[in-house]
């Protein structure tokens, strides 16, 4: 008998269970489904990933779940709007919290604006770089450019075709249903080639979409000059109500969280108004837990909470969401046909 295994017996292993590593294989034509499952091999980040997906699947595939998604940071200008829009037109989206930019971004290509690929300056020369932006007038989101007039454009779209449909107090979530019936109109009638998008497929699926903290965006903004003008105001208290509601009559609800910030915290609050809790949660963002930020805090400390179940299955994978959610939705895709 070796001293390990002497230590063994002296020392039962309670933690300890036999379940050796094995070692992720890739070959040509792998589908990304075959890659999730070699990741499930592996070991620190690739675990997480392949248990993400696993999770996922799962949430997709039961009918008696109701899917909210939280959309944050730089997503749409980031590439990954597709992606989304097509979650919804599945039906794999149920209720969509985000932010005012990203409806903001996600309207400006419905009408015929553009993103383009851009660089971040060269070490020592930042400053220059983003004062040429300036002078151009070019806006920067790290290596993604937007024309300033793009902004025009949207300022345009939303006074001719959706502020003009209120007039009084509304919600958010109300709010945004126009927007995304306004974005599909103007997308339609001016044969813009880019897709109608988010708002728009959200409008016509009857998926709502909250924005909390809409006022901290170019939306807002276009929002709170229209309300000087006129009765127009948005109802943050509302949104609690709207959103409550999806919650409640839930069977069995599931979180998948893209970023953290307010979106984050507004899909896994909602659960503290009513009986039950999220039985499924992932969440992708590039934040450590380390920091007692809420951006960075694992779903496990949610349970602490009670916004996911304490049966729940749940995972946080720590990367570049525009990497970590295009792999977490096709490898989900793929187990699902």
């Amino acid at each position: 008998m070796t001293d390990d295994e002497d230590a063994a017996d002296t020392h039962p292993r309670e933690e300890f269970h036999e379940d050796p590593l094995g070692h992720a294989d890739v070959w040509a034509g792998m589908s990304v489904g075959d890659l999730a499952t070699e990741y499930g091999k592996a070991g620190i980040g690739a675990a997480e990933m392949s248990r993400a997906v696993d999770v996922y699947t799962e949430m997709l595939e039961r009918d008696d779940v109701t899917n909210f998604f939280g959309l944050a940071g730089a997503m749409v200008p980031g590439g990954m709007r597709k992606v989304v829009t097509d979650l919804i037109r599945d039906g794999h989206i149920d209720a969509l919290v985000t932010t005012g930019a990203n409806l903001t971004h996600d309207s400006i290509e419905a009408i015929g604006g553009k993103h383009h690929h851009g660089r971040t300056g060269e070490a020592g020369h930042e400053r220059d770089h983003d004062e040429q932006l300036r002078d151009e007038g070019v806006d920067r989101i790290y290596n993604v450019y937007l024309p300033q007039e793009h902004f025009t454009l949207f300022e345009n779209h939303l006074r001719d075709r959706v502020f003009d449909e209120f007039d009084g107090v509304v919600a958010t979530s109300e709010f945004t249903r126009e927007l995304g019936r306004a974005n599909l109109a103007a997308n339609d009638e001016n044969g813009v080639d880019e897709d109608a998008g988010i708002a728009a497929a959200a409008y016509e699926h009857d998926v709502p979409v909250f924005v909390p903290a809409i006022q901290d965006s170019v939306l807002g903004i276009q929002a709170w000059m229209h309300s000087q003008v006129s009765a127009f105001t948005l109802d943050a208290l509302g949104d609690l109500t709207n959103i409550t509601d999806v919650a409640f009559d839930a069977e069995k609800a599931g979180a998948t969280v893209v970023g953290g910030g307010v979106p984050k915290n507004f899909v896994l609050q909602t659960m503290l108004t009513v009986p039950d809790a999220y039985d499924y949660g992932v969440q992708l963002t590039t934040d450590p837990a380390s920091t007692g930020g809420l951006s960075g805090a694992t779903l496990d400390e949610a349970r602490s909470w009670g916004k996911l179940e304490k049966s729940a299955k749940n995972v946080t994978v720590l990367g570049d969401a525009t990497i970590t959610l295009p792999l977490l939705v096709a490898a989900a895709r793929d187990r699902l046909e």
